[in-house]
């Protein structure tokens, strides 16, 4: 079992940033995939980055290409979303998961934590 705590949300403006942590007790993540998904009020959850155990592979969806950047300290027991050039339709909750394949389908990721409220404004 592992429990994964998100941190790093609140309000911003458009054009803002802003750097998510999630954060690992019970167990180490270097064993695991690293995924990062969100989901807007009334609406489905959507992918948005993962990463592999050693940071050496990224992935992406389309919508925040070029702006969100995933990264990882395993010696930390941590993995980042930096987020840049945020746009009110970035607005959601984001969560942090583990998986032990590489994908950007959430239902392979069986561990998740509790989310972290991100909202822009315009």
């Amino acid at each position: 079992q592992v429990q994964l705590v998100e941190s790093g949300g609140g309000l911003v403006q458009a054009g803002g940033s802003l750097r998510l942590s999630c954060a690992a007790s019970g167990r180490t993540l270097s064993s695991y995939v690293m995924g990062w998904f969100r989901q807007a009020a009334g609406k489905e959850r959507e992918s948005v980055a993962a990463i592999t155990q050693g940071g050496g592979i990224t992935l992406y969806v389309d919508s925040v290409k070029g702006r969100f950047t995933v990264s990882r300290d395993n010696a930390k027991n941590t993995v980042y979303l930096q987020m840049n050039s945020l746009k009110p339709e970035d607005t959601a909750v984001y969560y942090c998961a583990a998986s032990s394949v590489i994908s950007l389908r959430d239902n392979v990721y069986y561990y998740w934590g509790q989310g972290t409220q991100v909202t822009v404004s315009s």
